[in-house]
């Protein structure tokens, strides 16, 4: 189960104008990340503004923008805090599948797409930033190549439990994740619980495409 564990916390350096060192920085970074999650649920992302994330942290607006650059690079580094929790919980998840010697095409799709539905529950935020509107360029490019990190550690997974044979290529698997992250917008569109009916249409179209590849 090494490849699960591939599926890893996501460095926030790009992101993070200087890395917090010590304690007290990075708790007061940790401050700012969580202000923001609470003013992103309450007013949404276009209306925040540098100004209010630093009062709603409790720190000067200087000591904030020592760490970030602007209001974008705060919200790409709560989006990577979140997308990193998500890689635990589907990394948790499918172990526990692994374990339980009931890995197959169909339960690995099931399992992963009901572990980013059980973050999102927990992370409204996320839902503001990164599957509505996403006008962020930053945000989306770290969605794309997050994708791309998911869709190989996925694919190695199902090639090394021998469920899926090596016509699965990368290719196919970066698609499959892909039109799982378009299900999941159009699913949390409009809804902060999400449409399950949509989730579960979508779960069952990767299942049948991802199920062509299945040994």
């Amino acid at each position: 189960m090494a490849t699960v564990e591939k599926v890893e916390k996501h460095e926030r350096a790009a992101s993070v104008r200087r890395a917090p060192v010590q304690e007290r920085s990075r708790k007061r970074v940790e401050a700012i990340l969580d202000a923001t999650e609470r003013l992103v649920v309450e007013r949404g992302v276009e209306a925040l503004t540098t100004r209010e994330i630093a009062v709603a942290a409790g720190v000067p607006v200087a000591s904030l923008y020592q760490y970030f650059a602007d209001k974008e690079a705060v919200l790409l580094a709560l989006a990577e805090r979140d997308m990193a929790e998500m890689d635990e919980q589907v990394a948790t998840d499918l172990m526990a599948l692994a374990e339980a010697d009931d890995l197959t095409v169909a339960s690995l799709v099931e399992t992963a797409m009901q572990a980013f539905v059980t973050v999102y529950a927990r992370r409204r935020a996320f839902v503001e930033i990164y599957l509505r509107g996403r006008t962020n360029s930053a945000v989306h490019a770290f969605g794309r190549e997050h994708n791309v990190r998911i869709a190989h550690a996925l694919r190695a997974l199902a090639l090394e439990s021998g469920i899926a044979s090596t016509a699965l290529s990368e290719q196919a698997a970066v698609l499959a994740v892909e039109v799982g992250d378009r299900v999941f917008q159009l699913a949390y569109e409009r809804d902060d619980r999400g449409d399950a009916a949509m989730v579960a249409e979508g779960t069952a179209m990767l299942t049948a495409y991802l199920q062509r590849y299945g040994t």
